[in-house]
Formats: C-alpha cells, structure tokens, sequence
C-alpha cells in the first residue's frame, strides 16, 4: 500500500467534513489499545467554540462516521482479545458508521463482513478506514434486504436514540447470534439479551463525556438461547 497515499484523507470525506465545519480537517489517528487506525476529526478541531451556524448544521446531520465511539472501541478490542467471537464466521455490522467493528472483526479472522449503514458517508468513511487497515470488507445500505445467512451480528452505540431499541428484536433476523455493545440505556431489559462484559472506555477523539458513557456494557442474545460464557468484565 502507498503510504504517502494515505497522508491525505479522502477528498470526498473531507470535503462533507468541510462542509459542516469550514476548519475541520481528518487525520488518520491510531485508537487507544489497538492496532487500529481510522479517518477521524482532527482533536485540534474540537477545542473551539461552534457558531450557531455550525451548531446547526452539526445536530441535523451529525457527523458520526468522523468519530471512533466509545462502545465501537470496545466491541473493536473484545473482537481483538477474543478472535473466537468471529474467526470464520460471517458477521454483518450493523449502523457501523466509521466501521471500526467491522475492520476489529476483519482483522480477527472473520471469514466476511459487512459494513451496513443508511448514511452513504458512513459506508465512504468505512471503505476508506477498511483500506487504511488493510482489510476487505462487503457494504449494504439496508439490513432488512440482507438474507438470513449471518454467524453473528455485531452492533455498537446504536441505542443512543431509544426509538432504535425495537431493533433487538430485528438483528435475529439475519443472523444466528448479536452482540451488542452500548454506553447510554442503562434500563436495558431484553429477554433474548444477557449482559456478558462492562468495559470502560472514551470516545475518540476524547469528547469529555460524562464518566456513566464511558462504562460499556456488552449484550449477547442468540437464537437458541445459549448465553456466551463471559471471560472478562472489566477491561480498560
């Protein structure tokens, strides 16, 4: 791979970046306990103050794909710790905005992912975060047109908006197992769902969150019901 390629991010990403933000610029940033790399804002960028304007523009169309999210880093370093989760397995990512899941699940084996988002920024963002890490990743715009063929299905920080919670009972759907990683419900009850891990960690780059989103907690539900054995539930 052309490393002097990858000093600049990709046109397309920076212009929508620059859009929002005039200033902002992506950079390819490593993430903490990892050996992953993804575009991500620059943190220079986060340290001034937002016009209105910008302010605006941010909340109705929240750049997502820009950000390493806290439960996607640590779904990315459960996937490292314990390759056996997806090692010749086909997983689907689900709402996989930058798609550090799914290059974690690349990486450990899996024998196919795919990236599934709605935003057609997010799946640019994952095509250009897959080639920084070297991995090949399959994309799709729309999960309920993916067939029942999926190993597992792996899901971070989709639960933030809790109109998304019926989607539990969808991600069995399309594949035999789900595991899903979330910082923000914390009334969370599923019958399918057993708690497996809490794990802590910081969205990248550090947005200064409240310390409660920085607890990760890690569901796994399958369809006959077998709950994963637990290895660990306090990782930092």
């Amino acid at each position: 791979m052309n490393s002097t390629r990858l000093l600049q991010p990709p046109a397309a990403l920076q212009a929508a970046l620059g859009e929002l933000l005039g200033d902002a610029q992506l950079v390819a940033a490593s993430l903490p306990g990892t050996h992953l790399k993804l575009w991500l804002i620059d943190p220079a960028n986060m340290q001034r103050a937002f016009n209105p304007e910008e302010t605006r523009r941010i909340l109705e169309e929240p750049p997502y794909w820009c950000f390493c999210w806290a439960s996607g880093l640590v779904l990315a370093r459960w996937l490292a710790e314990q390759p056996e989760w997806v090692r010749g397995k086909r997983v689907l990512d689900f709402g996989s905005g930058s798609g550090v899941a799914a290059i974690a699940a690349a990486k450990a084996g899996a024998l196919e992912v795919v990236a599934c988002d709605l935003d057609p920024l997010a799946l640019a963002a994952c095509r250009a975060n897959a080639e920084l890490n070297d991995v090949q990743l399959s994309y799709s715009a729309d999960f309920f047109a993916e067939a029942d063929r999926f190993d597992l299905i792996i899901v971070a920080d989709v639960l933030y908006d809790r109109a998304n919670l019926p989607l539990l009972d969808q991600f069995l759907s399309r594949g035999q197992q789900a595991l899903v990683a979330d910082s923000r419900v914390r009334d969370f009850q599923h019958p399918q769902y057993q708690r497996i891990g809490l794990l802590d960690a910081c969205t990248w780059p550090d947005l200064a969150e409240p310390a409660e989103f920085r607890l990760v907690s890690l569901y796994h539900a399958s369809r006959d019901g077998v709950t994963a054995v637990p290895t660990g539930t306090n990782h930092s």
